[in-house]
């Protein structure tokens, strides 16, 4: 998140309301490649909400140099952490990961 952030500033990018992440975005593409490597799982739409909501933060963070502060990223997760949702039964079940092929 931090990599993108960043480089969304030396791209020129002003404002935090100019980065917005979608399905096509490269940032999500990296995210589902690594924890969603077959697509067996649909990603729910507030995945792209939280995720654009990160990218922000970091991105407010870096451009207001609180990266040079010490546990500068607790303040960016306190407010990413409100955003977490309650894990779906489905991945509750203890053979969840036999059940993907079933679909």
């Amino acid at each position: 998140m931090e990599k993108y952030a960043r480089q969304a500033l030396a791209e020129g990018v002003k404002s935090e309301e100019e980065l917005v992440v979608t399905v096509d975005s490269e940032l999500f593409r990296h995210l589902n490649l690594h924890y969603n490597r077959n697509n067996q799982i649909e990603v729910p739409q507030n995945f792209l909400v939280a995720t654009q909501a990160a990218l922000r933060e970091f991105f407010k963070s870096v451009q207001a140099n609180k990266d040079s502060e010490p546990s500068w990223k607790k303040a960016i997760y306190k407010i990413i952490a409100r955003m977490d949702e309650t894990l779906p039964d489905f991945f509750k079940a203890p053979n969840w990961m036999e059940q993907l092929g079933d679909q």
